[in-house]
């Protein structure tokens, strides 16, 4: 039996986009390990997959980030350098096949050089494009010249030498060898300019999560989603703005405050809220007609699916971009996190549920999205690397 190894990185976001895909090929009866860090353990487990844990450097879920760009890669990066001998140890009786990875999984190609086995990253966000580096080069330049950037590309580099691998670490990490991208192709910039390395088979929605209906409509009102994900939901300015916005409107409102916000720190919730810690996202969306976001890339994905119109209020990382993305499509309305207020929200979430063009462009889309392979294809794909 093909042994795969899948390396993850320690944050539910990272996980989430990939899990469905790891049980499809547990079930299709691949032996699949999957190292992550010890607290997100009993997540993996529900795939199937044998978890190997080990001690994780990143920040836990909601947890502080550095701001500065080189400094959040250098967690990734030490990350991957006191993982390495770890998985060494522990693959050094026991070979992979092959080996899949998150784009935090910086381990992993490296064990795949080592071992003389495919490596394909499982992207969860946007990758880079031809002319990305020219593109972009402005802000790439600014990163490398940055105190922080040069000691993440320094130490990139000496890593990969001392693992007998000469190419440059920012190719090295901007262009793997293989690729595939589990997200929509819409959401992809310059789409049209992605290398033959990248193949994209859809988001690999998991089945399971979609069939959940533990959430059901309230009545007749429209439904207002108000969620921030897993890893930015200290957001308590925003959900209050929320509440002063919608009470006692024409809406339902369905708001999602994570465990960083207390309920009692919201004060008085008016009867057409509904207040959660979490929810079955996907039920909610189906219902719903607007969605407030922290445009992560799997809320993005579940809008786009389920054709939700949506505005965005981007916190971090691929946010921004994403944000920018959908706007450009014309399918939401990016509200910088600096302009939200009352009026702001009530204005931007009425524009969008409004705009027949924007229903019109969601339906076009959303029927593209389901149709772009998904689970059947990302497992069809895997195993085409098994030769």
């Amino acid at each position: 039996m093909p042994h795969i190894s899948m390396i993850g990185c320690t944050a539910p976001s990272h996980i989430y986009p990939s899990l469905a895909l790891i049980r499809e090929l547990v079930a299709r009866g691949h032996r699949v390990t999957y190292a992550v860090g010890e607290s997100q353990a009993d997540l993996v487990k529900s795939s199937g997959a044998e978890v190997v844990t080990h001690p994780t450097l990143l920040p836990e879920v909601d947890g502080v980030w550095p701001q500065d760009p080189g400094a959040a890669m250098r967690v990734f990066l030490d990350e991957g350098m006191a993982l390495l001998p770890r998985l060494a140890e522990r693959y050094e009786h026991d070979r992979p096949d092959l080996f899949l990875y998150d784009i935090g999984g910086l381990a992993a190609p490296v064990l795949a050089a080592r071992y003389s086995v495919p490596a394909v990253q499982l992207s969860p966000t946007v990758v880079a494009w031809n002319g990305y580096e020219d593109d972009l080069a402005e802000a790439l330049k600014a990163l490398k010249d940055s105190e922080s950037g040069r000691d993440y590309y320094t130490a990139f580099n000496a890593w990969l030498r001392q693992n007998g691998i000469e190419s440059d670490a920012a190719a090295w990490q901007n262009h793997p060898e293989h690729v595939l991208s589990l997200i929509p192709r819409a959401m992809q910039p310059n789409e049209d300019r992605v290398g033959p390395n990248v193949r994209f088979v859809g988001p690999c929605l998991d089945p399971e999560r979609l069939a959940d209906r533990s959430w059901t409509p309230p009545g007749d009102r429209p439904v207002l989603l108000v969620s921030f994900g897993t890893s930015v939901t200290d957001q308590l300015d925003v959900y209050q703005g929320c509440l002063a916005a919608f009470a006692d409107s024409g809406w339902h409102v369905v708001l999602v405050i994570g465990r960083h916000v207390e309920f009692a720190e919201l004060g008085e919730i008016p009867p057409n809220f509904e207040v959660h810690r979490t929810v079955p996202q996907p039920a909610v969306l189906e219902a719903a007609s607007a969605f407030i976001t922290h445009a992560g890339m799997g809320s993005c994905a579940e809008a786009l699916w389920f054709g939700v119109p949506t505005v965005a209020i981007p916190q971090a990382t691929d946010g921004f971009g994403n944000a920018a993305q959908l706007d450009a499509l014309g399918v939401g309305k990016h509200l910088p996190a600096g302009e939200v207020n009352a009026a702001t929200l009530r204005t931007s979430v009425d524009s969008v549920a409004g705009d027949a063009a924007m229903a019109h462009r969601l339906a076009e889309l959303g029927a593209k999205v389901r149709t772009e392979g998904g689970l059947t294809r990302a497992a069809d794909a895997v195993e085409g690397f098994l030769g």
